[in-house]
């Protein structure tokens, strides 16, 4: 359907230069959606595939051990848009206290997000409401530490941003002056809570993330931000128990395309097109969630009764497995300490896990080494590299950009 420009544009002058930037009109669209038949069967797919992940949470034993695993792997694929190259292991390691094979300031923003995310989930099951404040504590949780930390962590920006460019002027989008932003933020916000009318919950988080992407209210982590709106809303309206979505895979393979649509919908009202889109992210990647999940849950069962088999060794080499289950990577002291045995009984154990080829050696050190449940993470792991093709992608701008324009914009 073609509508017009979904937004108005308002002229502004900083540091005596006019440009325009970008207002969005409040949701939902008008007109109403085209609901094609096939936009609602990309839609009836998603759900279809999005309750068959949720489903892994009673189907298959163990299944609160994956979140360990695909909390950070969200996390990694996440901060990998914004320009970080942390791996799973590296931020495994770093969370061991280990050094990771990276710049420690690119683990700790990964390390971050993990935290935010946590904090807006227990926020939730508190009973808080999911709102524009609780955005705010999110936000404040990712850019308390490390390269954002100077840019009003749990603070809606107070001056002008803009994406691509060196200044508004020749800049790729503007968002709304930072005047208009507690506006932008309320209506969004009435509409999460489905006012001035219901809006169905999946629908709602396609909506809801790109009109948070044009407001753009953060002077940095607006795009991490954006995405954990997107996983904390599903768990609020009901549609996923626990984390276990990893969507960021599928915007970090299509992200120029990510892009694309974004601006069409500001530009040209083709919300259709974004919502086929969205839809799509959400179908490939719960149906790629379930898959590994249950790959991973055969892995450890075939893994447990090879272990089984050795005897009366099998009861502790057992209980360390049980750990790199929920932490596959891990160091003899920290196994020690979680299983309650003793160094010498750890130490043993991993000797057999070795042996038996469950476990590897990662560090190469006579002392204080490091342990992989290799397989498992190599599942794990699966998608979330970083291309040398996605290191050269540089249309849009990350957030080190973003921050960049803002201090050329005071």
């Amino acid at each position: 359907m073609n509508r017009a420009p979904q937004g108005r544009y308002l002229t502004v002058s900083t540091a005596g230069e006019a440009f325009s930037a970008f207002i969005p009109t409040p949701l939902p669209p008008q007109p109403p959606i085209d609901w094609t038949p096939a936009l609602r069967k990309r839609f009836d797919d998603a759900l279809l595939a999005l309750g068959r992940l949720d489903a892994v949470t009673d189907l298959l034993p163990n299944a609160n051990l994956l979140l360990y695993g695909f909390v950070r792997k969200e996390a990694v694929l996440s901060s990998m848009i914004e320009g970080t190259q942390s791996s799973l292991a590296d931020l495994m390691l770093h969370e061991l206290g280990e050094a990771p094979g990276v710049p420690l300031a690119d683990v700790r923003e990964v390390s971050q997000c993990v935290a935010a995310l946590d904090h807006g989930l227990a926020r939730l099951r508190e009973g808080f409401p999911l709102s524009m404040r609780l955005l705010r504590e999110v936000h404040g949780v990712l850019l308390s530490h490390g390269r954002g930390a100077q840019h009003t962590p749990g603070e809606f920006r107070r001056s002008q941003v803009w994406i691509g460019g060196t200044r508004p002027g020749n800049a790729m989008y503007v968002p709304p002056p930072a005047n208009e932003v507690p506006e932008c933020l309320s209506l969004l916000e009435r509409f999460l809570h489905d006012d001035p009318q219901p809006t169905a919950p999946l629908v709602k988080a396609a909506l809801a993330h790109l009109q948070f992407e044009t407001i753009h209210p953060f002077l940095d982590g607006n795009g991490r931000v954006g995405r954990l709106l997107i996983t904390l809303q599903l768990c609020a309206d009901g549609l996923l128990r626990e984390p276990l979505l990893y969507l960021s895979l599928h915007f970090k393979t299509h992200r120029r395309r990510y892009y694309e649509l974004l601006n069409a919908v500001r530009d040209n009202g083709d919300w259709e097109t974004w919502l086929d889109f969205f839809a799509e992210a959400v179908q490939v990647s719960a149906t790629q969630a379930t898959t590994t999940a249950r790959r991973l849950v055969d892995l450890c069962t075939a893994d447990r009764a090879r272990i089984q088999g050795l005897g009366r060794a099998a009861t502790s080499a057992l209980a360390v497995f049980d750990v790199l289950q929920h932490r596959p990577i891990a160091t003899a002291a920290s196994l020690s300490a979680t299983t309650g045995l003793t160094a010498a009984t750890v130490n043993k154990a991993l000797a057999h896990l070795d042996t038996l080829g469950v476990v590897t050696e990662r560090s190469g050190r006579r002392r204080d080494r490091v342990f992989g449940y290799a397989r498992y993470v190599e599942i794990l792991n699966e998608g979330a590299a970083l291309t040398p093709a996605m290191l050269r992608l540089s249309t849009h701008t990350s957030h080190r950009e973003s921050a960049s324009a803002h201090r050329s914009a005071r």
